[in-house]
């Protein structure tokens, strides 16, 4: 079995039934839009698709494809797991289980402004691991924010006809290119439409929902010297600590057009003792 769901349709590119404003801050780490949008995919999937919970199976929910940062659809695949979870229990069934489709590489692309070919290969260069034989005879439910072009789907589907994974599949999405006369950069519309500029990136990071991905740490790292250090100024030292940690974890370091913004994150832990 192979199903998929989509919350919000896209058909125009001007009119969405979503706002972007939300969309772009859950993008960039604003944790309260993911616990909302992830409430809205539960209500819209329940409403469609209750029977296929009616199993004895088990459940496993993963989010998009990650290596150590997670993406902002690990955080709406979270709390969509606690509604599903609630809902599993008033029916006296197990909870669902998550689990995460393993990526070995990153790139420093922006992702959103590339076609369904350039995608396609973008991410064919990479490798992923899934345990084929957790997933045997479960019930899969594979969640991302936005599909534009399909190609994450297109990956996921590949891997798992290259491991030959026994179970039932269902890519559910918040939202849904339907148009394809649309321009896939339309995807960029959305994730820079309220967060803009450094000022925007330091007003998000200074909110108490907050919480690191992998867009807004590739993007700070990514930073001019003057835009990094303007932000630098504007956030919690701690903040800063973390992003250090974190882009060690993703082998961020190894990457040339990232270095000089760890080097100063580095330098600056250094100052401080640690």
């Amino acid at each position: 079995m192979n199903k998929r769901y989509s919350l919000h349709h896209i058909h125009s590119a001007d009119e969405f039934t979503f706002s972007p404003a939300e969309y772009s801050y859950f993008k960039y780490g604003d944790k309260s839009y993911a616990e909302k949008f992830a409430k809205e995919l539960f209500d819209g999937f329940i409403s469609g698709y209750n029977t296929l919970l009616d199993t004895d199976k088990e459940i496993v929910v993963l989010p998009s494809p990650y290596m150590a940062i997670p993406t902002a659809s690990n955080f709406l695949c979270f709390f969509f797991k606690k509604h599903l979870d609630f809902y599993l229990f008033q029916k006296g069934k197990k909870s669902s289980i998550i689990s995460k489709i393993n990526r070995n590489h990153t790139y420093i692309t922006d992702y959103g402004n590339l076609s369904f070919e350039d995608r396609k290969n973008l991410i064919a260069n990479d490798t992923y691991y899934i345990d084929k034989d957790f997933l045997r005879g479960k019930l899969c439910i594979f969640i991302d924010d936005i599909k534009i072009t399909g190609s994450h789907e297109y990956t996921v589907t590949r891997i798992l006809d290259q491991y030959n994974v026994d179970a039932d599949f269902m890519f559910l999405y918040y939202a849904e290119l339907m148009n394809l006369d649309i321009d896939p950069k339309i995807e960029n519309y959305f994730n820079y439409y309220a967060v803009k500029n450094i000022q925007h990136i330091a007003e998000v990071m200074g909110k108490p929902s907050f919480e690191f991905n992998t867009r807004i740490v590739k993007y700070i790292l990514g930073l001019d010297s003057s835009n990094f250090d303007y932000l630098t100024s504007k956030v919690k030292r701690e903040q800063m600590d973390l992003l250090l940690e974190l882009a060690i974890s993703n082998n961020y370091h190894l990457i040339k057009e990232y270095e000089n913004n760890i080097n100063t994150l580095i330098q600056t832990e250094l100052y401080y003792g640690y």
